[in-house]
């Protein structure tokens, strides 16, 4: 999408802060984007942008404001979208917030507990598919875009609102060097991309930084083409990862993402499950925050790159989402004597 006459006139916050390089001046709001920038303590370059801190605890809040706002302009009463769960969470509070009606269509035992409460807190109708995200979205491209206004990051006015992420960086670090971000359905690097050069259009960013594309190791069609020199993903059939944000094997925004990294001069990597979980324990441990698994798979990726520079890695959701991934240990004391024994260790 083309937004003509843009320049640059930051005033507020959040998203519709940057009214003046979006398609709409204005628009649904429920305070999302302005989340924080945070230097870590991982590693001397490395910026932590925690998309967590939105409303709904992801990053596709961003995108849901203009595309429910879009959604009410248009004369839609309801909006459908396939979900591994963040985008079923955010789709289902801003339609609860513009008074319309939200189908969620989920892939059956894939969906993190939280997020599925979240959409069901929210009061969206929730539709459980057998296999995995890929059919859930096949089923909304075939026959949910034909009753029911879509939502998905195939819709240009999301990846308008997600660019916006690209804005608040610019003001707090001006452009960095390297730009890390988890890879599922493969919508969000090409928006964060395509904020960075509307930027450098306006002279505002002298050097545009290289996007990073981080995927799961069994959900990698785009690293593992990338890898092999290919200009076309390696589909997967069955992927596997315990980031199920990020559990997708045919990601609909291959082109565009393909497209950011190569225009940037960045490129993709493939990360473990067990890197995941420990990047998302020093994040907690080191840096104090929580992130989902798919959320720290950017910084997984950014330690095993040790990349040189400043480095924003993108968490893209709160730990909240995915509760269940966190071993929790507790040690029981019987009585007080016992409590502060323990205490003067």
């Amino acid at each position: 999408m083309v937004v003509r006459e843009k320049y640059w006139n930051p005033r507020g916050r959040g998203v519709w802060r940057y009214a003046s390089m979006l398609p709409l001046r204005s628009g649904v709001s429920m305070g999302e984007g302005w989340t924080p920038l945070v230097k870590s303590n991982l590693d001397g370059g490395l910026y932590i942008k925690f998309e967590g801190a939105n409303p709904t605890g992801s990053f596709k809040d961003r995108g849901m404001a203009l595309g429910v706002t879009v959604a009410k302009e248009s004369g839609a009463s309801k909006v459908v979208v396939a979900s591994t769960g963040n985008t079923a969470a955010s789709a289902a509070a801003y339609a609860a917030r513009s008074g319309l009606k939200c189908y969620v269509v989920l892939p059956r035992g894939n969906v993190a507990r939280g997020k599925l409460m979240q959409a069901a807190l929210h009061g969206a109708e929730l539709v459980m598919v057998n296999g995995l995200f890929d059919k859930a979205l096949e089923y909304v491209l075939n026959y949910g875009t034909k009753y029911a206004y879509p939502l998905n990051s195939f819709n240009p006015w999301r990846l308008e609102g997600q660019k916006t992420l690209a804005f608040e960086v610019y003001e707090e670090l001006e452009c960095p060097d390297y730009v890390v971000v988890p890879v599922g359905n493969a919508g969000n690097i090409s928006a964060i991309w395509k904020g960075f050069k509307e930027l450098a259009e306006l002279g505002l960013c002298r050097k545009l930084p290289k996007m990073v594309g981080v995927q799961a190791e069994g959900a990698a069609p785009l690293a593992r083409a990338w890898e092999k020199g290919r200009s076309e993903p390696l589909f997967v059939d069955e992927p596997e990862t315990v980031a199920t944000a990020i559990k997708i094997g045919k990601p609909i925004n291959w082109p565009k993402a393909f497209a950011a990294v190569r225009e940037s001069g960045g490129f993709f990597v493939t990360v473990s499950d067990a890197e995941i979980l420990k990047a998302q324990r020093l994040l907690a441990s080191r840096d104090g925050i929580g992130a989902e698994p798919a959320g720290a798979a950017s910084v997984a990726g950014a330690l095993k790159l040790r990349l040189s520079g400043t480095v924003v890695a993108v968490v893209t959701g709160h730990a909240l989402k995915d509760p269940d991934v966190v071993e929790i240990n507790a040690r029981e004391v019987k009585n007080a004597d016992e409590l502060v024994a323990l205490l003067e260790q």
